[in-house]
Protein backbone atom coordinates (compact mmCIF):
# COMPACT_ATOMS: atom_id res chain seq x y z
CA UNK A 1 0.00 0.00 0.00
CA UNK A 2 1.33 3.42 -0.86
CA UNK A 3 1.17 6.04 1.88
CA UNK A 4 2.08 9.71 1.96
CA UNK A 5 2.49 12.00 4.89
CA UNK A 6 4.54 14.51 6.74
CA UNK A 7 4.96 16.64 9.78
CA UNK A 8 2.30 18.92 11.27
CA UNK A 9 3.71 22.16 9.83
CA UNK A 10 4.36 20.75 6.34
CA UNK A 11 8.13 21.36 6.32
CA UNK A 12 8.80 17.62 5.79
CA UNK A 13 6.87 15.20 3.59
CA UNK A 14 7.44 11.56 2.67
CA UNK A 15 6.04 8.66 0.71
CA UNK A 16 6.38 4.96 1.38
CA UNK A 17 5.21 1.53 0.38
CA UNK A 18 4.03 -0.44 3.43
CA UNK A 19 2.23 -3.63 4.37
CA UNK A 20 -0.73 -2.43 6.47
CA UNK A 21 -0.93 -5.87 8.12
CA UNK A 22 2.34 -5.04 9.92
CA UNK A 23 0.95 -1.99 11.73
CA UNK A 24 1.59 -2.26 15.46
CA UNK A 25 1.22 -0.53 18.81
CA UNK A 26 4.23 -0.15 21.11
CA UNK A 27 3.63 0.37 24.82
CA UNK A 28 7.30 0.65 25.83
CA UNK A 29 8.20 3.46 28.20
CA UNK A 30 10.45 5.08 25.56
CA UNK A 31 7.49 5.36 23.16
CA UNK A 32 5.31 6.73 25.95
CA UNK A 33 7.86 9.40 26.80
CA UNK A 34 8.81 10.28 23.20
CA UNK A 35 5.15 10.70 22.18
CA UNK A 36 3.91 12.25 25.41
CA UNK A 37 1.03 9.77 25.45
CA UNK A 38 0.17 6.14 26.26
CA UNK A 39 1.67 4.35 23.22
CA UNK A 40 2.90 4.76 19.66
CA UNK A 41 1.45 3.26 16.45
CA UNK A 42 4.00 2.37 13.77
CA UNK A 43 4.13 0.72 10.35
CA UNK A 44 7.48 -0.53 8.98
CA UNK A 45 8.94 0.24 5.56
CA UNK A 46 12.27 -0.97 4.18
CA UNK A 47 14.72 1.80 3.32
CA UNK A 48 14.16 1.13 -0.39
CA UNK A 49 10.43 1.88 0.03
CA UNK A 50 10.68 5.05 2.15
CA UNK A 51 11.54 8.44 0.68
CA UNK A 52 11.59 11.95 2.10
CA UNK A 53 10.05 14.14 -0.63
CA UNK A 54 10.49 17.52 1.05
CA UNK A 55 12.68 18.85 3.85
CA UNK A 56 15.28 17.23 6.07
CA UNK A 57 14.40 15.64 9.40
CA UNK A 58 16.48 16.25 12.50
CA UNK A 59 17.71 13.04 14.11
CA UNK A 60 18.05 12.18 17.78
CA UNK A 61 19.92 8.97 18.70
CA UNK A 62 18.17 7.16 21.56
CA UNK A 63 19.97 4.37 23.40
CA UNK A 64 17.52 1.82 24.75
CA UNK A 65 17.85 -0.20 27.94
CA UNK A 66 19.26 -3.05 25.82
CA UNK A 67 22.05 -0.75 24.59
CA UNK A 68 20.65 -0.70 21.05
CA UNK A 69 20.72 2.70 19.38
CA UNK A 70 17.74 4.00 17.40
CA UNK A 71 17.67 7.10 15.22
CA UNK A 72 14.50 9.10 15.91
CA UNK A 73 13.61 11.32 12.92
CA UNK A 74 11.50 14.40 13.60
CA UNK A 75 10.72 17.86 12.23
CA UNK A 76 13.00 20.53 13.66
CA UNK A 77 10.29 23.16 13.16
CA UNK A 78 7.16 21.64 14.70
CA UNK A 79 8.63 18.61 16.50
CA UNK A 80 6.46 15.97 14.79
CA UNK A 81 7.95 12.49 15.14
CA UNK A 82 8.23 10.90 11.70
CA UNK A 83 10.14 7.61 12.06
CA UNK A 84 12.70 5.55 13.92
CA UNK A 85 15.38 3.35 12.37
CA UNK A 86 18.58 1.55 13.27
CA UNK A 87 21.95 3.27 13.53
CA UNK A 88 25.06 2.17 11.65
CA UNK A 89 25.69 0.00 8.62
CA UNK A 90 23.28 -2.52 7.22
CA UNK A 91 19.79 -2.44 5.81
CA UNK A 92 17.38 -0.05 7.45
CA UNK A 93 13.72 -0.50 8.31
CA UNK A 94 11.88 2.74 8.97
CA UNK A 95 9.22 2.57 11.66
CA UNK A 96 6.89 5.22 10.29
CA UNK A 97 4.73 7.02 12.84
CA UNK A 98 1.21 6.25 11.65
CA UNK A 99 -0.23 9.55 12.86
CA UNK A 100 1.86 11.35 10.23
CA UNK A 101 0.36 9.38 7.30
CA UNK A 102 -2.60 10.72 5.35
CA UNK A 103 -3.91 7.13 5.15
CA UNK A 104 -3.71 6.59 8.94
CA UNK A 105 -7.35 5.46 9.11
CA UNK A 106 -6.43 2.45 6.95
CA UNK A 107 -3.44 1.43 9.10
CA UNK A 108 -5.19 -0.64 11.76
CA UNK A 109 -2.85 -2.19 14.36
CA UNK A 110 -2.63 -6.00 14.21
CA UNK A 111 -0.38 -6.50 17.24
CA UNK A 112 0.85 -4.73 20.32
CA UNK A 113 4.31 -5.09 21.84
CA UNK A 114 5.80 -4.28 25.24
CA UNK A 115 2.31 -4.82 26.62
CA UNK A 116 3.78 -5.36 30.10
CA UNK A 117 4.45 -1.57 30.11
CA UNK A 118 0.91 -0.65 29.00
CA UNK A 119 -0.72 1.90 31.27
CA UNK A 120 -3.26 0.22 33.57
CA UNK A 121 -6.08 2.59 32.60
CA UNK A 122 -6.03 1.61 28.91
CA UNK A 123 -8.85 -0.71 27.83
CA UNK A 124 -7.83 -4.10 26.43
CA UNK A 125 -7.94 -4.28 22.63
CA UNK A 126 -9.81 -7.39 21.52
CA UNK A 127 -8.69 -9.43 18.51
CA UNK A 128 -5.12 -8.18 18.44
CA UNK A 129 -1.93 -10.20 19.02
CA UNK A 130 -0.36 -9.18 22.33
CA UNK A 131 3.34 -9.59 23.09
CA UNK A 132 4.48 -8.76 26.63
CA UNK A 133 8.03 -7.79 25.55
CA UNK A 134 9.69 -7.70 22.16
Amino acid sequence: MKIEGGCHCGAITYEAEVDPEKTSICHCTDCQQLTGTAFRVTVPAPESDYRITKGTPKVYIKTGSSGAKRAQGFCGECGSHLYATSVGDGPKIYGIRVGTARQRDQLVPRRQVWHRSALHWLPEIEGITTIEEQ
